[in-house]
């Protein structure tokens, strides 16, 4: 397996090899003309985030700055807006599902490292998919672990550390993230 095939299946791998460091300064120079680019030039912004994710429905927007690895590990539904100030750590794939709002300072950590030292100090890493799903509001500051799914209907309060899944219909919030309050499921 290429070091990138094993960063996609969740093995460690090490990043600097140098597919993977190409495929970051891709991302970091169409991320760099994203975030340099005026706030009137609406095509072009549109233009470069689809070149920047991997898959995007309709009405997605980023607004700058906005930061991420790789950016085709990015995969979003319809709908989906993300805030001022963002991170994606994207070595594994992060997922949005439709009507997505992501507010400032968000950060989706599917990055993770080994917790020995030795490893860590030899630069292996690995990562672990994150999924969210339809209609979160995930508010700013945020911070979302690798491994997590969130469930559809989530709200997240304003800076929360989410280090474990949950269930769809209710609020998590703090550090770590706990359910704070249940939600009415909507009728069919």
């Amino acid at each position: 397996m290429t070091e990138k095939e094993k960063m996609l299946a969740g093995e460690w791998y090490q990043a600097g090899d140098p597919e993977l460091v190409n495929e970051r300064l891709q991302a970091r120079k169409i991320t760099k003309a994203l975030n340099d680019s005026d706030p009137k030039e609406v095509e072009l912004r549109a233009d470069l985030v689809k070149k920047l994710v991997g898959s995007s429905g309709k009405n997605f927007w980023i607004e700058p700055p906005f930061y991420c690895d790789y950016g085709s590990n990015i995969h979003v539904g319809d709908d989906v807006f993300f805030n001022f100030n963002c991170v994606v750590l994207d070595v594994n794939k992060v997922t949005l599902g439709d009507r997505v709002f992501i507010a400032p300072n968000v950060q989706f950590y599917a990055a993770t490292h080994p917790i020995e030292a030795k490893p860590r100090g030899e630069f292996w890493e690995f990562g672990k998919s994150i999924t969210i799903g339809d209609d979160v509001w995930i508010g700013g500051s945020s911070v979302i672990c690798p491994g997590v799914t969130i469930g559809n209907r989530v709200v997240i309060g304003a800076g929360s550390v989410v280090t474990k899944s949950f269930q769809e219909d209710v609020v998590i919030a703090g550090n770590p993230a706990k359910i704070i309050r249940y939600l009415d499921k909507p009728e069919s």
